[in-house]
């Protein structure tokens, strides 16, 4: 069967801008388009937030969203791109979880959005209209779709959880340097 049906045509639209406002999102990480702050400004950020180097963590966030969106709407190697792109999600998930779930007040609703997307086209796959399908689907093999997946989130797991822990030691260093100053004002009284 040769004819595209809806399926095809939404799995494409899908892909299209999930893809793209991923690509976009990215290259604000890489480049500095679209009002982004390139590398230097958003490894800044990175380190604040407890992603160490900071530099390398903008450069793996960027490379993950730039470079899975742009493959997602292409509709090439699709489960490797849906993992790389929803791992990115999920680190910058974590650091709006704090916030709540609502992207108004600073939660993690567009970043989960985003990254479930991504996941779930890396399991529905691309459809007929994309690259996959016109190369024979080398790149998207059953396969490939558990294993991109749980390699990402093995990935992801230990990038947030030593985040968890740089963040755990700040506050505890942050909170022993309140009480040694208030020991020390109230030990000259």
């Amino acid at each position: 069967m040769t004819a595209f049906d809806r399926r095809d045509l939404g799995l494409l639209l899908l892909r299209l801008g999930a893809g793209g406002v991923l690509a976009a999102h990215g290259t604000q990480k890489l480049f500095g388009w679209f009002g982004g702050h390139g590398l230097e400004g958003t490894g800044q950020f990175m380190e604040s937030v407890g992603y160490q180097p900071g530099k390398a963590s903008a450069t793996a966030a960027g490379l993950a969203e730039a470079g899975g969106g742009a493959l997602l709407a292409l509709g090439l190697a699709t489960p490797a791109a849906g993992a790389a792109a929803a791992g990115g999600m999920a680190g910058a998930a974590a650091v709006h979880a704090p916030n709540g779930f609502f992207n108004a007040e600073g939660g993690y609703e567009y970043a989960a959005t985003l990254g479930l997307a991504a996941t779930g086209l890396a399991i529905a796959g691309p459809g007929r209209l994309s690259l996959d399908h016109a190369l024979g689907h080398v790149f998207d093999r059953g396969w490939m779709v558990p294993t991109a997946l749980a390699a990402t989130g093995v990935v992801t797991a230990l990038v947030v959880g030593a985040r968890i822990k740089r963040l755990t030691r700040r506050e505890q260093g942050e909170q022993a340097a309140l009480f040694d100053e208030q020991e020390a004002l109230f030990g000259e009284q």
